[in-house]
C-alpha cells in the first residue's frame, strides 16, 4: 500500500475534526521503552507526533484488518493493536486514566471501514424492518418491496359479487331510462312485470307501449320542428291543444256508443 507522505502529512495537521486525541504511551519496536507522544485519530488512520505542537507526524498506523484488545504490560492501563499475519507488527499502548483507556479502544475499534459497512448494513435492516415490518410480524407473508400493492381502503369484492350487484340505470334527462340496463331486452317473464330475475336482481318497470303518430300529427310535428317555436307560450298552446283533443276522445270511448 502506497501512501503520500505530504498528503498524510497535510491531512494529520488540518482543521478536519478529529474523531480522538491525546498522549498515549507507545511502546518502541526495538527496545521496549515507551515513549510519550501525542496521538490524533482521523477516520481509520492513526497519527502521532513527538509533541502536541509538532506539524508532521512520526508514524501513521492504519486501521484495517485489526483487533484492539487488553494487554498485559509494566505499563498500567495498556492495550495493544494486534494485525493478522505472522510478520504483522503489533502496537502496544498505554493511556494515563482507565476512562482513557477505554475510551481510545472504543474509538479505535469503531475505526475500521469494516466496523463502518457492519454498521450500516444494521441500518439497512432496521430501515426495511421499519418499512415493511418484522419477518414474523405477519405470519410469515412479508413479500418483497417491488411486490407490495396498497390495500384497499372498504371490503374487498369479488369479481361475481359485483357482477351480481344491480346495475345502475342510465339517466336522460333527470329520469332514469330502464330500457338501457342490461338485461333490458330479454323477453318478460310470465310471472308478471315486478318481482326479480332468476339472478336475484330487481326487475325494472316494462315501459309503456309507445302510440304511433298519425299521418297528421307527423305533419304537425313535421311544422312545428320547421317553425322553431321560441316562446313557453306557443310551445304550451300547442300541447295544450293535443291534450284537451285526446282526452275529449277518452271521454267519448268511456261513454260508449251513441243511441
Amino acid at each position: 500500500m502506497k501512501l503520500n507522505e505530504r498528503s498524510l502529512a497535510f491531512y494529520a495537521t488540518c482543521d478536519s475534526p478529529a474523531d480522538n486525541a491525546g498522549f498515549l504511551y507507545k511502546r518502541g519496536e526495538r527496545h521496549t521503552a515507551y515513549h510519550r507522544r501525542w496521538f490524533v485519530l482521523k477516520g481509520n488512520m492513526l497519527f502521532y507526533f513527538e509533541e502536541r505542537e509538532s506539524r508532521e507526524p512520526v508514524g501513521v498506523i492504519v486501521l484495517e484488518g485489526c483487533t484492539v484488545e487488553l494487554c498485559d504490560s509494566a505499563e498500567e492501563f495498556a492495550f495493544a493493536i494486534r494485525f493478522g499475519g505472522a510478520k504483522s507488527r503489533t502496537y502496544v499502548l498505554a493511556a494515563e486514566s482507565q476512562a482513557a483507556m477505554e475510551s481510545w479502544v472504543k474509538s479505535l475499534s469503531r475505526a475500521s471501514f469494516d466496523y463502518m459497512r457492519l454498521v450500516v448494513r444494521e441500518l439497512e435492516k432496521q430501515l426495511e424492518e421499519m418499512r415493511w415490518g418484522p419477518a414474523g410480524g405477519c405470519g410469515g407473508c412479508r413479500g418483497s418491496p417491488g411486490s407490495w400493492k396498497p390495500k384497499p381502503s372498504g371490503p374487498e369484492q369479488s369479481p361475481e359479487r359485483l357482477l351480481a350487484l344491480p346495475a345502475v340505470p342510465p339517466k336522460e334527462n333527470g329520469c332514469a331510462v330502464w330500457n338501457n340496463a342490461p338485461g333490458a331486452d330479454r323477453a318478460p317473464s310470465a310471472s308478471g312485470c315486478g318481482g326479480h330475475d332468476s339472478e336475484g336482481n330487481p326487475r325494472p318497470p316494462p315501459l309503456p307501449p309507445r302510440r304511433r303518430a298519425s299521418s297528421s300529427e307527423a305533419g304537425s310535428a313535421g311544422a312545428a320542428t320547421v317553425e322553431s317555436p321560441s316562446t313557453f307560450c306557443q310551445l304550451h298552446e300547442r300541447y295544450g291543444q293535443e291534450v284537451a283533443r285526446l282526452r275529449q276522445d277518452w271521454l267519448e270511448r268511456r261513454r260508449g256508443p251513441r243511441p
